[in-house]
């Protein structure tokens, strides 16, 4: 399929700026692949269609503050530093974004925090990521990574046009975030609260965690026209024993495994056996779902309504056929849904 295909207008008035009061009374559409119904719900609703033994697979992931102000030596300029990915714990590298990049060279030195707390040197600017830089750094690893949670901001993405607000840090989360590395939050998930959690458990609910650390391609656009040419960085993912026993008990005893988001999604579909099992992975994904694609262990996929032309629209339409997907995306643009991270929710049948 080609990039175009994916274009639908969207107004800019729907793309939610903040979160709802609760996490859980967000607007559902539930959309079923085998009739072609659309149903218009509330996120509470979700309880209505599974049942005991059904497997939520969830992504743990935690984001952290992984936005930096700082200044340039000399000149003072104001640069704004995205930390990507940790490389060497020891030697505090890091592959990081740059903004402006024009203004960056490497041996400039950065300095962030009032008086100067924090010092870092670009060493390389020559990575697909965008550039490596390593922190000049004396003390140990624990207030290392404590001047970076004190000094660096929830990553929101820039197309929520506003100024970070206190309740941010903790929203731009799932409830059951645990392990750090995230730069961008797992959103479906984020509509949970732990009431609703509680009564899905109570029903007989399952939920199986992985974790798959978002990163910088779920912001960066795509930029070729041949989907097939497009190459998405590479994520680090880990599903351990546990989460592939409550997937596979599921898939043998014919109860639904649900992805809750593209995340969950990506790592159900990176780790499959020939015969269309679960297995334990712990390493590196660069998995590109987009149509036509067959599935082989989710059979459902809670998600947010997502940006045209973005790699996360393109896996729900994998999953929910391409035509059908675009008729619900015109339905709620119609009846206003809420667009985006902090938006309102979809589940595919």
């Amino acid at each position: 399929m080609k990039l175009s295909q994916f274009r639908y207008y969207l107004p800019p008035e729907l793309i939610a700026m903040r979160p709802l009061p609760n996490r859980d009374e967000s607007k559902l559409m539930v959309i079923d692949r085998r009739t072609e119904t659309i149903e218009h719900k509330n996120f509470k609703d979700i309880i209505n269609y599974f049942s005991d033994g059904d497997v939520f697979v969830l992504n743990n992931t935690k984001v952290f503050p992984a936005r930096l102000h700082g200044e340039k030596e000399k000149t003072g300029a104001k640069i704004e530093v995205f930390l990507l990915r940790e490389l060497n714990k020891e030697s505090r590298l890091w592959d990081v974004m740059v903004d402006p990049a024009r203004k960056i060279r490497i041996g400039n030195k950065l300095y962030f925090g009032q008086d100067d707390e924090l010092v870092a040197e670009i060493i390389d600017n020559t990575t697909s990521r965008g550039r490596t830089m390593r922190f000049l750094f004396d003390g140990s690893y624990e207030k290392f990574k404590e001047t970076i949670q004190r000094l660096g901001q929830t990553p929101l993405p820039k197309i929520i046009d506003r100024p970070l607000e206190p309740e941010d840090e903790e929203r731009y989360q799932t409830i059951y975030a645990k392990h750090e590395g995230a730069i961008a939050a797992p959103t479906a998930g984020m509509h949970f609260s732990r009431q609703l959690m509680k009564r899905l458990e109570i029903m007989g609910v399952d939920f199986a965690e992985i974790t798959l650390h978002a990163g910088m391609s779920n912001f960066r656009n795509i930029e070729v026209e041949d989907l097939s040419k497009h190459k998405m960085g590479s994520e680090e993912l880990i599903i351990n024993e546990e989460c592939v026993d409550l997937v596979n008990s599921a898939k043998n005893n014919k109860h639904n495994i649900v992805a809750v988001g593209t995340t969950s999604l990506k790592a159900l579909e990176s780790s499959v056996t020939i015969s269309g099992m679960l297995k334990p992975f712990n390493g590196w994904t660069n998995k590109f779902i987009f149509p036509p694609y067959n599935f082989t262990l989710p059979n459902a996929i809670i998600t947010n309504f997502h940006l045209p032309q973005s790699s996360m629209m393109m896996a729900v339409s994998a999953f929910a056929g391409y035509d059908f997907l675009l008729k619900a995306y015109k339905e709620a643009v119609e009846k206003k849904y809420s667009f985006y991270s902090y938006g309102d929710a979809m589940l595919v049948l």
